[in-house]
């Protein structure tokens, strides 16, 4: 009788299911429907947001704006708990599964804004503009908003220099906060003029689901609702430090060169005297949920935001230097990032997005070592492509080649997607209904 005995697990195969299960931890543990768990409850006509009681018999109407990636989530979240004691305005980056009562809906383009976005933003702007006294105002806002909600301030800018003036923001490689920066000045809704908008309302409180570094959350959606802490005088400087000024349409050119942009509403401003804002979602809840994840699977774990906002070849190159420092003293070591790299996108561009250039990137760096890179948004988008984000290990180069992809050819032209899709190795969630960045997880075994 011959005794058969099962062949041993494949050790790489192990550590990208890992990867993926403490992803997909984190990524539930991020979800709007947690979030409010925690933070929002509604209870005999008081709506408690983090430490604030509202009392919703008190006010004659309480009216709310909710706008990003995570619109129509909260929305629901929200009706869900209070019903017909509130109403107003939600606009998306997609079509809600379901409507509720007294919110009328939008559709904007991200991350390039649309001729819906435009009316969304001035239906927006006069519905608080006729805000009184005896109303209560609840922004929602997620990251997408600054895109998917815009308005010109200045009348000579038209759609078409609108859609071209964000294209090359958006193509510029510029850390987050920069574009946002350039954004505020040029917007008749963002940098704190929806707050300035709704001043009429007895109170104005904000929900924020945060995708933008820690310590600089006025940056979140180019900050609607909140004091602006950039000035004119930043942008005119990060316009020409980033190359944007002889690439800009004519009509946002000549903003710049004749200093013409207008001053954002900062602290002190009246428009901010009744204003309350909580975050209740941020990259700190997913790479908390990440390290507990991968704790309880027997890792021992590190957390580097340091590389936040980083080029995505000195991220890479730092955070594996980190993870190989780690597995010299530990068996398994999990490296935990949140946060978003950047890539400046060149004249030839394929399929893809900063998470799976990132993590193709590595897969080069890492042949043949025992090494998991796993790179994703929170939000399930990365780029123009269907894909999260990808993942990556030592074998990945030898597969690549077996298959005749050809990485370093896939790098240059910014098209990492098809490479991930004939791996099987993309992270396809399809649109999570939040925002809160991207984590990227080293595993070194």
């Amino acid at each position: 009788m011959v005794a058969h005995s099962e062949s041993a697990p494949d050790p790489a195969l192990e550590m990208r299911r890992a990867a993926r299960e403490i992803f997909q931890h984190a990524l539930a543990e991020s979800s709007i429907a947690r979030a409010f768990e925690r933070h929002v409850e509604y209870r005999r006509g008081v709506l408690r947001i983090m430490e604030d009681l509202y009392n919703l018999d008190a006010y004659k109407r309480a009216f709310v704006v909710s706008m990003g990636k995570a619109a129509n989530a909260l929305a629901e979240s929200l009706a869900g708990q209070v019903g017909s004691r509130v109403e107003g305005i939600v606009v998306g980056f997609e079509e809600p599964v379901t409507l509720q009562y007294g919110f009328r809906y939008f559709q904007g383009g991200h991350p390039i804004p649309n001729a819906e976005s435009v009316r969304a933003a001035e239906v927006i702007l006069r519905a608080l503009e006729g805000l009184r006294e005896g109303d209560l105002t609840i922004f929602m806002i997620s990251g997408g908003a600054s895109a998917l909600v815009e308005k010109p301030l200045a009348e000579e800018i038209s759609l078409d220099d609108l859609v071209e003036t964000y294209r090359v923001l958006v193509h510029s490689g510029a850390p987050i906060a920069d574009i946002n920066a350039i954004r505020k000045h040029l917007s008749a809704v963002k940098g704190g003029r929806l707050a300035q908008a709704a001043w009429g309302a007895a109170r104005q409180v904000s929900i924020l689901i945060s995708d933008v570094p820690e310590g600089k959350i006025d940056s979140l959606a180019s900050g609607p609702t909140m004091p602006d802490s950039t000035t004119v005088e930043d942008c005119y400087r990060l316009a020409r430090d980033h190359g944007m000024m002889e690439r800009f349409p004519e009509a946002t050119r000549k903003l710049f060169e004749q200093h013409a942009l207008e001053e954002t509403p900062k602290v002190g401003d009246k428009a901010f005297d009744r204003s309350r804002w909580w975050t209740i979602l941020s990259s700190a809840t997913l790479e908390e949920a990440a390290a507990a994840a991968a704790t309880k699977q027997g890792f021992v774990v590190d957390v580097d935001n340091s590389c936040d906002d980083w080029d995505y070849l000195r991220a890479a190159d730092h955070l594996l230097a980190r993870v190989r420092e780690m597995r010299r003293k530990v068996e398994r070591a999990c490296l935990v990032s949140a946060g978003e790299i950047t890539v400046k996108v060149g004249p030839e561009s394929g399929m893809g997005g900063r998470n799976q250039q990132f993590a193709l990137y590595c897969a080069r760096k890492i042949a043949g070592e025992n090494i998991t890179v796993l790179s994703a948004g929170s939000d399930g988008i990365d780029g123009n492509s269907t894909a999260a984000g990808g993942l990556v290990d030592g074998t990945t180069l030898a597969r690549s080649r077996s298959r005749g992809l050809d990485l370093a050819l896939a790098l240059s032209r910014f098209d990492a997607h098809p490479v991930f899709e004939s791996l099987g190795d993309a992270i396809v969630t399809g649109p999570t209904g939040t925002n809160v960045r991207d984590l990227r997880l080293l595993l070194a075994y």
